[in-house]
This record gives structure tokens, C-alpha cells and sequence, in this order.
């Protein structure tokens, strides 16, 4: 297969990188050619680079990623990334438009890495019908949804359970099955894997550093690069977190 290039627009920076990221575990012959803060850069940046792929934020300020899509033209592979409820997810699926709902789940996005890597082997980019993205542009007029974040983990500490505030997390960190949640008062174990914590915590206020940890970007002091990784240095504590070569892009593009 010819070389294959992605441009990923979306507002959110953190929302960009855990995108990239999980782009490049997936399919790391895929090359990110560039980032868009919104539609309009979206469209010059294709205008420019040319992607065999764009991944679009619905909801960006100015022009939203239907607009920007119909601007584009049928010469690239559509991605289009929601935070919109059912209603609009199934418009989507009856307009036979590639969609990602965020949080975004790794297993949802490796069928749609797949769907377009045969697509693409074929020489065969959907056309989208401008009829559907003018629907599918009224739609997505109205403010988008707060998404889903937890704002509480409930932990087992002792012989009680606490409700700990997100704010108050440090970090997370892997054990086996479960997590182990460090926040200001102490430590706690729950029954949720590091990845499904990595979904269910907001991605502007948490990021995944290394496949076993998570770090609240608040609770930062520095990064420091290494000789082919990084670390995180916290406030007001002696731990350091390693920051494994997939994630140091979280750094370097916020």
C-alpha cells in the first residue's frame, strides 16, 4: 500500500494527542501529516498536505467538521468524532459515515482502522452525498453535550468506601486487573483497569503517560526528556512518573 497520511482537527489539544496515540499503536505505518484546531485550519491544512484521511471534530469553534468536510471535497477518507447523543450517532450511521463517539474506546477505533485499511487498499473512498452533510450540518447547530467524565472514583479504603473527587487524583497507576488510585490523603485500589480509567477520565485534565499510569496534568510540576523517553516531576511529591516513548507527544504539542 502506498504511503498514508491522517490529519486530525479537533479544538481539544489533549483530545489531538490521545487520538494520535492510539493511531500509532494501532497502525503505525499511518504517518499524522498534521493537526487542526478547527475547521477552517482543517481545510487549508488539506488544501496543503493533501491526507489520505481526516479525523473531524463535529463540534470545533467557527466552521464545524461537517462544514469543513463538505469544503474538503470526496478526494479523502471522512472520520468524524462526536460527543452528540444517539440521535445524532444514528444519523451518522444511516448517512454510511465513518464516526467515532468520544471518549473515544480503542476497540470501536480499531474497527475503524481496519474498515479503512481496506477501503483505502481498494482505492475506495465512500462519497458522502452533500444532502447528508447538509443534514447532518443543521443537526449539529446546538451546543454540544457535556461529555460523560467521572467526577467521582469510588475506592475501597479499609473497611469503607470513599467517594474521591477527580480533582484531588494525582495519579493512576496499573495493578494487574485492578488500579491503584494515589490521591492527596492516601492510596486506594478499585475494580477498573488502567484502560478503562483512561476512557471514563476527561483527556483535558488527564493523560496517559505510559500503558500502566495515568497523571492528573493539574498535580505537573515539569517534564523532563530522557534519552528516549521522559518523566514527570509532581507538586509537593518525590515521585517520579516515566513517560513511555508513545506518549511523550502529549508534551511536546500541548
Amino acid at each position: 500500500m502506498p504511503r498514508v497520511t491522517a490529519l486530525i482537527a479537533d479544538d481539544e489539544p489533549l483530545l489531538r494527542a490521545r487520538l494520535a496515540s492510539l493511531l500509532q499503536q494501532l497502525w503505525p505505518e499511518l504517518e499524522i501529516c498534521g493537526f487542526a484546531r478547527n475547521g477552517q485550519e482543517a481545510v487549508a491544512m488539506h488544501r496543503q498536505l493533501a491526507p489520505s484521511i481526516c479525523f473531524l471534530d463535529v463540534h470545533m469553534p467557527g466552521m464545524n467538521g461537517i462544514d469543513a468536510a463538505r469544503a474538503m471535497g470526496s478526494d479523502v477518507a471522512l472520520v468524524f468524532v462526536t460527543a452528540y447523543d444517539q440521535y445524532a450517532v444514528e444519523a451518522f450511521a444511516r448517512g454510511a459515515i465513518d464516526y467515532l463517539v468520544k471518549p473515544i474506546d480503542p476497540d470501536r477505533l480499531a474497527e475503524t482502522v481496519q474498515r479503512l485499511r481496506r477501503r483505502l487498499a481498494a482505492a475506495q473512498v465512500p462519497q458522502v452525498p452533500d444532502a447528508v452533510l447538509q443534514a447532518l450540518s443543521r443537526l449539529v447547530q446546538r451546543p454540544a453535550p457535556e461529555a460523560p467524565w467521572l467526577h467521582w472514583i469510588r475506592a475501597s479504603v479499609g473497611n469503607s468506601v470513599r467517594l474521591i473527587p477527580v480533582e484531588q487524583v494525582v495519579y493512576l497507576k496499573a495493578d494487574h486487573k485492578y488500579t491503584v488510585v494515589v490521591w492527596q490523603e492516601g492510596e486506594a485500589v478499585i475494580r477498573k483497569t488502567i484502560r478503562e480509567m483512561a476512557i471514563a477520565l476527561d483527556p483535558a485534565r488527564f493523560a496517559q503517560i505510559h500503558r500502566s499510569a495515568i497523571v492528573n496534568l493539574a498535580h505537573v510540576a515539569q517534564f523532563a526528556h530522557l534519552e528516549d523517553a521522559g518523566e514527570v516531576t509532581l507538586k509537593g511529591r518525590d515521585e517520579r512518573l516515566p513517560v513511555s516513548r508513545s506518549y511523550l507527544h502529549l508534551f511536546q504539542r500541548m
